[in-house]
């Protein structure tokens, strides 16, 4: 009679060997590209003024807007859930327009700003949902 070895899984991985579907999904890779954009979302927003090139007026709102849709489409890329992440995404958005004007940065709190990241988180989520979803069906 012949022994069969034992198959070791565990939450990670499937049998020894074979990697579970999941993995695919949630990897370190796909968590990368989140923690990037995070680390640019605190350089843009937390440089001080004096360390700011000067911009047509309207500019720093596209910027928000772009760094907010940034980070909300990588976080949806990395597996956090949309509403999740449009939350944290909100307390970011007004921390960091509070602690603007608390620091010593020469910058100042804006609800406009604030605004447009929020705009731009929604239209992170958004774009993420229908690239999402036509990528589903074509596959």
């Amino acid at each position: 009679m012949r022994a069969v070895a034992p198959t070791v899984s565990g939450p990670v991985n499937g049998p020894v060997g074979v990697p579970r579907r999941d993995d695919r999904q949630t990897g370190p890779v796909r968590v990368q590209p989140f923690v990037l954009a995070l680390l640019l979302s605190l350089v843009v927003l937390f440089t001080p003024a004096a360390g700011v090139p000067a911009a047509p007026p309207g500019t720093d709102k596209v910027v928000h807007l772009a760094v907010f849709a940034l980070l909300a489409v990588t976080g949806r890329m990395a597996g956090i859930r949309a509403w999740p992440l449009l939350a944290g995404l909100v307390v970011y958005a007004a921390a960091s327009e509070v602690l603007q004007a608390l620091l010593p940065l020469g910058r100042s709190g804006d609800l406009l700003d604030g605004l447009a990241d929020v705009a731009g988180a929604v239209l992170g989520i958004g774009l993420y949902a229908l690239f999402d979803r036509s990528r589903t069906r074509a596959g």
